[in-house]
């Protein structure tokens, strides 16, 4: 109704979601939502008890399976604490999850995996926005995890390796409208491998912030063009 004029009312915005297999609303509040227009619409027979029982059934059915309405000792959720959550079985999970999730588009020359045993006396560059800023690594909506679990392409990553590491962010955020030339090219400099980590991440793109194009943003493209010139 109020961004896309689907409807014209709360009353008939309710009616339609209802009607269409809407069972959830995040609403605007208490005084200011659509589903409170529900038993209006039950009562004018725009919506009917039995579709209203269906929508409301799996809701509850998934708060009784989470022990929502069961005395808290007895549910095994309400224990649940941040030594849980952060546990290393939970986090070598995440680690097996992300290493999975990795796509690797080319592979010229077999440069990757890099190997510990082959970089004793060489040089590797990490360059860019994202090699070691840990506030702009999370997505939207992500918890983020105590600083002891945050590694980057940095710090905790490159910097274990038996090498010689430099480091340049080139522009301090994601935007990346400042930025810094010289410094780049100085440590990428004599690199035998060099790092450069792009993206965008919640300053440029969220929940109801979207983009024109795919483009990197700001200077990103010309600092990964210096890199590897």
């Amino acid at each position: 109704m109020l961004g896309h004029h689907y409807t014209r009312s709360f009353l008939e915005t309710a009616v339609a979601s209802v009607n269409a297999g809407c069972n959830l609303e995040l609403s605007y509040g208490m005084r200011n939502n659509v589903f409170m227009r529900i038993p209006q619409a039950l009562a004018a027979g725009n919506i009917t008890l039995e579709t209203l029982r269906t929508r409301v059934r799996p809701l509850f059915y998934t708060r009784l399976r989470l022990g929502e309405f069961d005395p808290p000792a007895m549910n095994p959720y309400s224990s649940l604490d941040l030594s849980v959550v952060q546990s290393p079985e939970h986090r070598n999970l995440s680690l097996e999850a992300a290493v999975k999730s990795f796509v690797l588009l080319k592979n010229q020359r077999g440069t990757l995996p890099l190997r510990a045993r082959d970089l004793p006396g060489k040089r590797l560059a990490v360059v860019g926005p994202f090699a070691d800023n840990p506030r702009v690594l999370f997505g939207d909506y992500a918890p983020v995890p105590e600083p002891r679990h945050i590694y980057t392409p940095r710090r905790r990553g490159l910097q274990m390796l038996p090498a010689n590491v430099s480091f340049a962010a080139g522009c301090r955020q994601p935007r990346c409208q400042r930025y810094s030339r010289a410094e780049v090219e100085e440590a990428v400099r004599g690199a035998d491998v060099v790092l450069v980590c792009l993206g965008t991440g919640i300053d440029v793109e969220t929940e109801a912030k979207d983009r024109r194009d795919l483009e990197l943003p700001g200077h990103q493209l010309e600092l990964l063009q210096d890199a590897v010139r």
